[in-house]
């Protein structure tokens, strides 16, 4: 089982003394006997204790960075929201295949951002300016943010603001069972708790340092308990050896233990594995043994947003993985909606 994170190293960005949150989150590591260092601003987060690549990788994955969120400028979600709501970024997952390994680059720390009442109160202008539409906030583009949230609240108390909003509704997903925390969090149904869930052999092979997906399913019975409204995404789908027998198994395990009232509002995302040209560089620079296939040889090429493009599997093989998952889907839960699949 994967304890809960604890960093081994900390950074704090001065401002972000100047809020409440800062100052607490810096003595509670400092109870804890914890290193902190100080540094004008995350991109001064250099020369991290390592003697190789790979050791410096696996530091800055326990290295957490306090700070601020200057842009409170939101990016777009879609499929899955109207907006990315930025409280970190940043994770302390290893899974191979993971998008952050190019867009985090070099700095594959995790950052917390302390300033949140002020990225709720810009979260509160893109909903009035949707009004009486309801505007959907995505808390998980660019981390895994409940992997760290048993140590910062900020996800719980983003789920409380948004519970007691008449147009918001907040979204995140998550590989990680340690959600105790979030259980009584005053949610009044304006907070879908979606989880990232695989077949056995993706979750061995390609998630080191998450929660199992027996871990996962039980903390998805609790969030279902505490009336959350519940979602699954299947992500990335990825053509293994017998992957059709691996994603059944995995269904017929969520099916086995979700509990009636946790069918009625249940959705699913279907999202297919695929790579860029600079991610696989960078995958194979962090992950030199992986068994993630990455021949492009063997993927269609589609453009990508940003003009970049990316490798996805064929049309035969996205048909096939759509009918299929699909199928167990509609066969398993034939009360939930199926979202997108991309």
């Amino acid at each position: 089982m994967v304890k809960p994170f604890v960093p081994e190293l900390v950074y704090v960005e001065p401002r972000a003394l100047e809020y409440p949150l800062g100052k607490e989150l810096k003595q509670k590591f400092e109870n804890m006997g914890i290193e902190i260092r100080h540094t004008t601003s995350h991109n001064q987060v250099r020369n991290l204790p390592g003697d190789n690549h790979f050791q410096r990788y696996r530091t800055a994955k326990s290295t957490l960075v306090i700070g601020i969120r200057k842009t409170l400028k939101f990016d777009t979600s879609k499929p899955s929201a109207e907006y990315a709501i930025p409280f970190v970024t940043g994770c302390m997952g290893h899974c191979h295949y993971c998008y952050l390994q190019t867009t985090m680059g070099d700095k594959p720390y995790i950052r917390t951002y302390v300033n949140v009442d002020e990225i709720l109160e810009s979260a509160e202008e893109y909903m009035q300016q949707r009004a009486p539409e309801p505007t959907r906030f995505e808390a998980s583009c660019t981390s895994d943010v409940v992997g760290v949230d048993h140590l910062t609240h900020t996800l719980k108390q983003a789920i409380e603001y948004f519970g007691k909003t008449e147009h918001g509704q907040l979204r995140f997903v998550t590989k990680f069972a340690h959600i105790d925390h979030l259980l009584d969090a005053e949610h009044n149904g304006r907070t879908r708790f979606r989880f990232s869930i695989n077949s056995d052999y993706v979750i061995k092979y390609f998630e080191p340092g998450t929660s199992r997906l027996h871990e996962r399913i039980e903390a998805a019975v609790k969030a279902a308990r505490a009336g959350y409204p519940l979602g699954f995404i299947i992500a990335p789908i990825y053509l293994h050896e017998g992957w059709k027998e691996g994603y059944r198994e995995m269904m017929e395990k969520l099916n086995k233990a979700l509990p009636a009232d946790a069918r009625k509002d249940l959705t699913f995302e279907m999202i297919q594995h695929r790579f860029t040209k600079p991610a696989k560089r960078v995958i194979q620079k962090n992950y030199p043994m992986t068994k993630l296939e990455l021949d492009e040889s063997k993927r269609k090429w589609k453009w990508g947003r940003y003009g970049i493009g990316k490798y996805v599997y064929t049309n035969e093989e996205q048909e096939d993985m759509k009918d299929t998952i699909g199928s167990y889907i509609a066969s398993y839960f034939p009360e939930a909606s199926l979202d997108y699949f991309t």
